[in-house]
C-alpha cells in the first residue's frame, strides 16, 4: 500500500523503514518525510481534522509536527484506508515531564480552533465498543465484567467537575513528545485531538506513575511546569480508574491480530479484575 500511494503522488518509497504498527503503520521515508497508514475505522472522518488542527496550531508558532502542505488533499484514500504525509523530526535523546508540563500548559491556553472538532463526552466509548464487537478475544465472564465496570465507570466520569472545556491533545503521552536536534521540543500524534476536560490531558502523565514506570519525581516536576497538581483534584481517583479501562481498549482491539496486544491484555485484564492498581504494565518497543 506505501509503494502504491507514493506511486501515485510521485514520492520516492524506495529504502522506506517501519517505525511503528499499531493503530497506525508509520513508515520513514528517504528525506524528511513519515507515512501513516491509518488503521482505525473511523480515521477518514477524523483525519482531515487532525490534519487542520495541526497546521493551524504550527501557524501559530505552537512546537508540532507539521503535514507535508507540498502534498494537497490529504488524507490520501487508498484501498479504504487513510494516508497522510507529516514532516519528519530527527530526534535527539528523551524529552522530560518538566518540558511536558510546559507544552500543555501552552496548548490548554489556546483558543479553541475556528473548526469542527469532536467533542470529548465519553472517554471509554471505543472500548465499550471493542467489548461488544471483539468477542473473539475475551471470554463471557470478562466481557461481563468489563461492560458492568464500563458502565459504573461511565458514570463516575459524567458527575466529574471538571474545568472549562480546552483544546486537548488526547494522548498527551511523553512518548508523544520529540525532542528535536537544536534542543527544543515537539507535540507529535495528533490523532486524539478533541475539545474537553484539561484533566484528560493531565491524567496520562499520573497513569505513567501508576501502570507504565514514571517516577514520582517525574510527576512532581510535570506537575510542577504545569502550574497545578491533579492529585489534589477531588475527581481524581476517578479519572485515573478511567484511564486504567482507556487503556486496555486498544489491547481489545488489536488482540487478534497483534502479538504484543495478545501477550498484554492478558496481563491488564487480570490487574483490573483484581483491583490491583499498581501492577506494571507495558508498551510495545517503537522504532
Amino acid at each position: 500500500m506505501l509503494r502504491d500511494v507514493c506511486l501515485r503522488l510521485g514520492v520516492d518509497a524506495e529504502g522506506a523503514q517501519l517505525m511503528r504498527l499499531r493503530s497506525n503503520a508509520v513508515f520513514k521515508l528517504r528525506g524528511d518525510m513519515v507515512v501513516r497508514i491509518a488503521t482505525a475505522p473511523d480515521a477518514l472522518t477524523r483525519l482531515p481534522v487532525v490534519l487542520a488542527v495541526a497546521r493551524w496550531l504550527a501557524d501559530r508558532g505552537f512546537p508540532t509536527v507539521r503535514p507535508v502542505d507540498e502534498i494537497p488533499g490529504q488524507p490520501i484514500v487508498h484501498a479504504g484506508r487513510a494516508v497522510t504525509f507529516w514532516r519528519y523530526v530527527r530526534s535527539r535523546g528523551r524529552p522530560t515531564t518538566r518540558e511536558l508540563g510546559r507544552v500543555l500548559h501552552n496548548l490548554h491556553r489556546e483558543p479553541v480552533p475556528p473548526m469542527a472538532l469532536p467533542r470529548l463526552t465519553d472517554p471509554l466509548a471505543e472500548v465499550r465498543h471493542a467489548v461488544e464487537h471483539r468477542a473473539e478475544v475475551l471470554t463471557p465472564g470478562q466481557r461481563s465484567w468489563l461492560s458492568d465496570r464500563i458502565e459504573h465507570l461511565t458514570g463516575s466520569w459524567q458527575a466529574l467537575e471538571t474545568g472549562p472545556p480546552v483544546l486537548l491533545h488526547g494522548d498527551a503521552w511523553i512518548d508523544n513528545l520529540l525532542r528535536c536536534q537544536d534542543g527544543h521540543v515537539v507535540l507529535c500524534d495528533w490523532d486524539g485531538v478533541a475539545v474537553g476536560p484539561r484533566e484528560w490531558d493531565l491524567v496520562h502523565t499520573y497513569h505513567g506513575q501508576r501502570r507504565f514506570g514514571l517516577s514520582a519525581a517525574e510527576v512532581d516536576a510535570f506537575a510542577h511546569a504545569y502550574g497545578s497538581d491533579l492529585r489534589r483534584w477531588p475527581g481524581y481517583s476517578t479519572l485515573i480508574e478511567v484511564r486504567d479501562m482507556y487503556a486496555v481498549g486498544i489491547h481489545i482491539r488489536n488482540a487478534s491480530g497483534d502479538p504484543f496486544s495478545r501477550q498484554e491484555l492478558p496481563r491488564r485484564l487480570d490487574s483490573l479484575t483484581r483491583g490491583d492498581g499498581h501492577a506494571r504494565w507495558y508498551m510495545a518497543a517503537t522504532g
